[in-house]
Order: structure tokens, then C-alpha cells, then sequence
């Protein structure tokens, strides 16, 4: 299978999209990028901190740019914020990319986020808010993928051996 630039990974927080990136990154030896680092260099904070100081409305205008910024210009492996897909104008550009959903089930998001987590979406109920979220955007995820690939009890290691063999070793 001939590679288009960039590969694209999408999926919930806990998916392990930016460790996956950064193997798959390696083996290939190309270069890496993540749309939340874009953002938090762009804005000189964190993702965190844009949301409680300027708000979700504003962090998901900075996520849809830089997204477009990369998918126009990256060529390696890219990991998408987790809430990326939510905006209909990148599902669009999305179209003409390899594009990998990493699922992966509430017990194991639960145990890679951590319930004394950071992230602005999950203030509360850990547990209870990504489980919300993965009902919400699954769908979403898989409408967008030509690759699903499931990561419950399986090492980043093992799940980016899975996707080199279904894009092939190299571009």
C-alpha cells in the first residue's frame, strides 16, 4: 500500500495516540507531530489552562487550525487531539489520509488517564466522563478511520507493530 502523508491517529484520551506516533515516527523515520503540542506552542499554555482561561469554544477554533495547518503540510505521523473530529471541516480534510482510530475501552482509558487526571474534559466523575466521551465520539472516530485498531491490554509497542503491517514498513 503506497502511504499518504501524513498518517493520521485519532481516539479518546488513554488511546495512546502520541506514544503510538512517536514509535511509528521511529520505525519509519519520519518526523512526529501532535495537534495539542501545536496548540500549547501556538498559545504559550496549556491545553488545560486555554480551556479554563479562554474557553472550550476557543481551544476547538485553535484545534481546527492547527489540524488544518498539519494535514496541509505534515509529512510523518500525526496525532489528533481527542476531540479533533467533533469539528465537521476536519472529518473533511481527514478524507484524503490514512487515518487510524485507536480504540480502546473505558478500564483501560480509566487506568492510562488516571483518576487524578489533569485534562479539562474530565473534571468530576473520571470514570463517568470518559465513559460519556467514548459513547459520544466512537462513531465518530470509526466514520473517519480506514484502520481500527483496538489497544485494550496491548503495548504501544504491539499496536504500532499492527499498523506498520496494514500500511506497510515504509512510505
Amino acid at each position: 500500500m503506497t502511504r499518504r502523508w501524513p498518517v493520521v491517529l485519532v481516539g479518546p484520551m488513554g488511546a495512546g495516540k502520541t506514544t503510538v506516533a512517536r514509535l511509528l515516527a521511529d520505525e519509519w523515520g519520519v518526523p512526529v507531530r501532535d495537534t495539542d503540542h501545536d496548540v500549547e506552542s501556538l498559545e504559550g499554555r496549556s491545553v488545560a489552562d486555554i480551556f479554563v482561561d479562554s474557553g472550550e469554544a476557543h481551544f476547538r477554533e485553535l484545534e481546527r487550525q492547527a489540524v488544518a495547518a498539519a494535514l496541509a503540510d505534515h509529512e510523518g505521523v500525526l496525532a489528533l487531539g481527542g476531540g479533533a473530529v467533533l469539528d465537521e471541516s476536519t472529518r473533511a480534510l481527514l478524507a484524503d489520509h490514512h487515518v487510524v482510530f485507536l480504540r480502546v475501552g473505558l478500564s483501560d482509558a480509566v487506568k492510562r488517564v488516571g483518576l487524578g487526571s489533569s485534562r479539562p474534559l474530565l473534571l468530576g466523575n473520571v470514570r463517568s466522563r470518559i465513559k460519556t466521551l467514548l459513547d459520544e465520539r466512537s462513531a465518530i472516530y470509526e466514520s473517519v478511520a480506514t484502520l481500527v485498531v483496538d489497544t485494550d491490554g496491548r503495548t504501544p509497542g504491539d499496536v504500532a507493530g499492527e499498523i506498520g503491517k496494514a500500511l506497510g514498513e515504509r512510505a
